[in-house]
């Protein structure tokens, strides 16, 4: 928001240098973020008046002038051919130093002398582009800087609102604050309406289709106007705070919007079908060319001001190519409205649109401000534009919205703010924001808010005022009062910290991916089509594309991460990420499991000469996943080769089982899913749902003191069908809870040609202890006998 200092001197009192503003306005949370001094070191460009113009002697396309800066005549070559004798101009004189720190010295152009130079707008830097030289209003005093005779001279403050000071995005609103804090009032501008045409509604009507979007919407009609530029007061005004003239009419609205900080619109009434104004939400689909000549595709959610045919305007944002103001309007139908921030902002947003009026409308216009702005501008309009305003104002209010009355309490302010203020102080300061003050409950206030102030909605918005314009320095420096809080982590958090120790001893390194995925993140890891991994939570707002969806599985962030290092030559990998994944459901919110997942991939040692060159397999990763489960005494786990994940190998890879319940996977990854990411070495991979993991865990280890007498080992060859897992062998004599038998231990498999076709030969080992004497070989015998005649039994084997 840029702030004239000169525009708001006329609004409120001050004796403050731009500096001391700045620092004023800056204390009560409006920041400046710059001070521009138009003007400033241009004082040797005055005004001059051109007493003569000839024909160059030596060049077709430049006159020799002769210049009067109201002490001298001055010789001045000029290439402009836009001005005639007796018009004034700007000069620029010897010594002066123009915008782009251009200095005029006195020069020879084509054989004759030149003593300064006659300069354009550009040349000024007030606009962007001229035709020719300044050719100033008659009248000016000769001598006078130029920029001090037009009343350009100005310093600008550039402020930096927050977005919920919607009050401040106008001069007037400015000004209040000013007031407020100064103790002093606001000027308003004074202005009167001739009401001298026909009464309005004779002329023209407006319905509203949509009162929860524009809940109020007033208009005023203006004939026989003369569209033509501004004066020179107006332009420089809007120039001053960046905005460019375009013709009286529309120059007006633009005036109203910095002063009152209310967006305007001007519509061309012989353009309107019906003579009418109908504000209702656009048809699906519908296109509309706005002002800039663009065609958007609207939604039945965008707010559209209509005639009795079709929109003429978006609702707060920009107004149509079809009914804009032009040099041959006579008729003008003026509106001022209020409009519902959200839908503003949400069109504004999708169509890549903002404005100075959608800008405002989103953060929430001043609903009382209708009448006021629309009666300024309607004013304007007939000063300016030499218009008949018609008898009568339309102000469609289908709900009034009365001001908001909240409390404060004395108790609070000092609970806050940490200084004791009395009620009395605070309703003073309250007033001075123009708010109602009104004994309450006792001990607080009962505040009326004016209608500006959409920000002030709770009590500790009042409180926030209190302190403002009290002084922030006025605030006591204090200690915060500190408590000491034992903040044990749960056993959930510190077996979740102990698996990230473990895996870190393991040699891993952890990594942490967003938690975001991309919609063809499924069939880049193999998922079949009715997985239900595959239904992720779509977010309503994505930044990119590749991160429109939940995760529901950790392996394409990591397998990512694993490309990305392999590209830069780091082939030896062992990353883990414990994170969770967002599986919907039937319910409310998505199941969200932590995960723990890991990949190995290159060598198993670090290279060097005193260590071996073999990859990892699938037996470094069933190691990692042991060691794991080891550390969280997970009872009875078994590795099983169905309910296989589709993106791992045949045949390398297995299903993790704890009693019935999955508890995760590894194995190596299938060679096509390595293939999509670019990987050309082995992945290996393992996946833990940690919720299950620390659920069916024990945190008590048993111990039992190692029998001091000798052991006797047994071994036995069984040839049986091959599907049948070695597992299911060790978990039968285990089973038999013998306390004699202390250990079972596969070690040895053969598949071959010796062997029929579906059968393998398991070599097992059960070593025999006893707790209280030596076992005798006849017992160890007998013993062993009987547990090989149950496994033969129970499996159909035989003995090899």
């Amino acid at each position: 928001m840029k702030v004239s200092y000169n525009w708001l001197k006329e609004l409120v009192d001050f004796d403050l240098t731009p500096e001391a503003l700045s620092d004023l306005l800056t204390m009560l949370g409006l920041e400046v973020e710059g001070i521009e001094r138009c003007g400033e070191g241009m004082d040797e460009v005055v005004v001059a008046r051109v007493e003569e113009r000839a024909q160059h002697p030596n060049a077709d396309k430049l006159s020799l002038c002769k210049v009067n800066n109201g002490t001298e005549i001055l010789s001045i070559v000029c290439g402009a051919q836009n001005f005639k004798a007796g018009d004034i101009v700007a000069l620029a004189t010897i010594g002066a130093v123009l915008p782009g720190d251009f200095r005029i010295k006195r020069s020879k152009i084509r054989g004759e002398e030149s003593f300064g130079m006659l300069c354009s707008e550009k040349e000024l830097g007030l606009a962007d582009e001229s035709a020719g030289i300044m050719v100033l209003p008659d009248g000016l005093p000769l001598g006078v800087p130029v920029f001090e005779a037009l009343g350009l001279k100005d310093t600008v403050l550039e402020v930096s609102l927050t977005p919920n000071r919607a009050d401040c995005l106008s001069m007037i609103g400015i000004a209040r604050e000013v007031a407020a804090k100064l103790g002093t009032t606001v000027r308003h501008p004074a202005f009167s309406i001739e009401e001298t045409g026909e009464p309005i509604g004779s002329r023209t009507s407006v319905t509203i289709e949509a009162p929860d979007l524009c809940p109020r919407y007033a208009a005023r009609f203006i004939e026989g106007c003369a569209i033509a530029p501004s004066p020179a007061w107006l332009v420089n005004r809007l120039q001053s705070l960046g905005m460019r003239s375009i013709n009286n009419v529309v120059d007006v609205t633009n005036y109203v919007l910095l002063e009152y900080g209310h967006p305007l619109h001007a519509f061309d009434f012989r353009q309107l079908a019906g003579g009418r104004i109908v504000v209702k939400r656009a048809g699906e689909g519908e296109i509309f060319t706005s002002l800039d000549g663009q065609e958007r595709k609207l939604l039945s959610s965008d707010l559209t001001i209509r005639d009795g045919e079709r929109a003429v305007a978006l609702a707060g944002i920009m107004g149509g190519e079809n009914s804009e103001i032009a040099a041959d309007t006579s008729t003008i139908l003026l509106e001022s409205a209020c409009f519902n921030p959200s839908a503003i902002r949400l069109t504004s947003k999708r169509l890549g649109l903002h404005t100075e009026s959608s800008h405002r409308f989103e953060r929430g216009a001043d609903i009382g401000a209708v009448p006021t702005a629309l009666d300024r501008a309607a004013s304007l309009i007939a000063q300016l534009a030499g218009g008949r305003v018609a008898k009568g104002a339309i102000d469609v209010y289908p709900g009034e919205t009365k001001p908001r009355v909240l409390s404060i309490r004395q108790s609070r302010v000092r609970e806050i703010l940490g200084i004791d203020l009395s009620p009395g102080q605070i309703g003073d300061l309250l007033r001075r924001l123009q708010c109602g003050v009104a004994p309450g409950e006792p001990g607080s206030l009962s505040v009326t808010v004016p209608t500006w102030r959409v920000d002030i909605e709770r009590e500790i918005d009042l409180v926030e005022e209190v302190a403002r314009l009290n002084g922030y320095d006025a605030i006591p420096a204090t200690m915060p009062m500190a408590r000491v809080i034992s903040d044990r982590p749960t056993r959930h958090q510190s077996l979740e910290r102990e698996l990230k120790d473990l895996l870190v001893a393991e040699g891993f390194n952890e990594v942490i991916n967003f938690s975001f995925a991309a919609p063809g993140d499924a069939d880049r890891i193999l998922l079949a089509a009715d997985d239900p991994r595959r239904t992720g939570i779509r977010l309503l707002n994505p930044l990119v594309e590749e991160h429109s969806f939940m995760r529901t599985t950790l392996l394409p962030a990591l397998l990512q991460t694993v490309a990305r290092n392999a590209g830069y030559r780091t082939l030896n990998q062992r990353l883990f990420e414990v994170r969770r994944v967002y599986l919907p459901n039937s319910a409310e919110q998505p199941h969200e499991p932590l995960m723990v997942a890991g990949c190995l991939t290159g060598l198993r040692n670090p290279e060097g000469w005193n260590q071996g060159k073999e990859p990892v397999d699938f037996y470094d990763l069933k190691g990692v996943v042991e060691t794991v489960f080891a550390q969280f005494r997970l009872p009875a786990v078994a590795y099983v080769t169905d309910r296989l994940e589709p993106f791992y190998h045949p045949g390398k890879a297995c299903s993790i089982v704890s009693g019935t319940d999955l508890i995760g996977s590894c194995g190596e990854l299938h060679p096509d899913l390595q293939e999509t990411f670019g990987l050309d070495r082995p992945v290996y991979y393992f996946e833990i749902d940690f919720d299950l993991l620390v659920n069916k865990g024990s945190d008590t280890l048993s111990v039992t003191a190692p029998s001091r007498f000798p052991d006797n080992t047994r071994d036995v060859a069984l040839l049986l069908d091959a599907a049948i897992p070695g597992i299911d062998i060790v978990h039968r004599v285990e089973g038999l809870k013998n306390e004699k038998i202390e250990e079972v231990t596969i070690f040895d498999l053969y598949t071959g040609e010796r062997l029929e076709p579906g059968k393998k030969s398991l070599a097992v080992r059960i070593r025999y202890r006893a707790a209280d004497r030596t076992l005798t070989d006849e017992e160890v015998n007998t013993l062993h006998q009987k547990v090989v005649a149950g496994l033969v039994s129970h499996f159909g084997a035989s003995i090899r």
